[in-house]
This record gives C-alpha cells, sequence and structure tokens, in this order.
C-alpha cells in the first residue's frame, strides 16, 4: 500500500461514520453545511449542488474555523455538522480529518463524492 493511500485509511478510520448522499441531503435541510471543495474547472463541467457552500480546498481550514478572522459568515460553531464534497470522496476525507482536528466535531465527507450525489439524481445546478 502506498504511503498516501494508507494516510487515507487512517483518515477514514479516524472519521468513523461517512456519510451517502441522500443523508448529506438531510444533513443541509436540518441546517447542516454541505462544502463543494472542488476546484473551479470541476464545478463548471458538472454542476454545483444547490446551497453548497463553495470553498477551494487551499481555503478551507481558514473559511471553517469558527474562531478564525478569516472564517465564513456560515461558521458559526465548532458543533455545526459539515460534509465536505469533492469529486470522488477521497480528497475529502483528508480534508473533513483536518477539520475535525481544528475542534469541528461533526466534520465528515460525502462517501463518493460529487458524483456519487449525482448519480443518485440529487439536484444539480449546471453542468
Amino acid at each position: 500500500m502506498s504511503a498516501v493511500d494508507e494516510l487515507l485509511a487512517q483518515a477514514r478510520r479516524e472519521l468513523g461514520h461517512r456519510v451517502e448522499p441522500r443523508e448529506a441531503a438531510a444533513i443541509q435541510e436540518a441546517g447542516g453545511l454541505l462544502v463543494d471543495i472542488r476546484y473551479a474547472e470541476l464545478r463548471e463541467r458538472d454542476g454545483t449542488i444547490p446551497g453548497a457552500l463553495i470553498i477551494e480546498r487551499n481555503e478551507l481550514e481558514w473559511r471553517l474555523d469558527p474562531t478564525g478572522a478569516h472564517r465564513a459568515p456560515e461558521a458559526t460553531h465548532h458543533t455545526l455538522p459539515i460534509v465536505i464534497i469533492c469529486n470522488e470522496g477521497y480528497a475529502s476525507s483528508l480534508a473533513a480529518l483536518s477539520l475535525r482536528h481544528l475542534g469541528l466535531l461533526h466534520a465528515t465527507d460525502l462517501t463518493g463524492g460529487f458524483q456519487a450525489w449525482r448519480e443518485a439524481g440529487l439536484g444539480v445546478i449546471g453542468g
């Protein structure tokens, strides 16, 4: 197993439960955040999830730290449910674990990423 594969496996062990598309939609409906970390080219090609907060990966920790000066207005507290979404569900696992290390207790990621959301027939804008 490569080092990055081991890192991913470790991140997923630490995260525990990851969410499926319909569970992510329910979290959003209940007031949680869906955060799309895909880069612009993928969002332009495939579309976006209605209501998802767009934060590219390189800004994620700064924008979601509730104690930070550069936080997004939506990053209100450490117990906010947050689902990180990448394209296929790999980078999002590493990103969600990083948020957990910042104290965001309910950060997780979407199994299968944006592609799984779209395949589940859930809403997409554009693409």
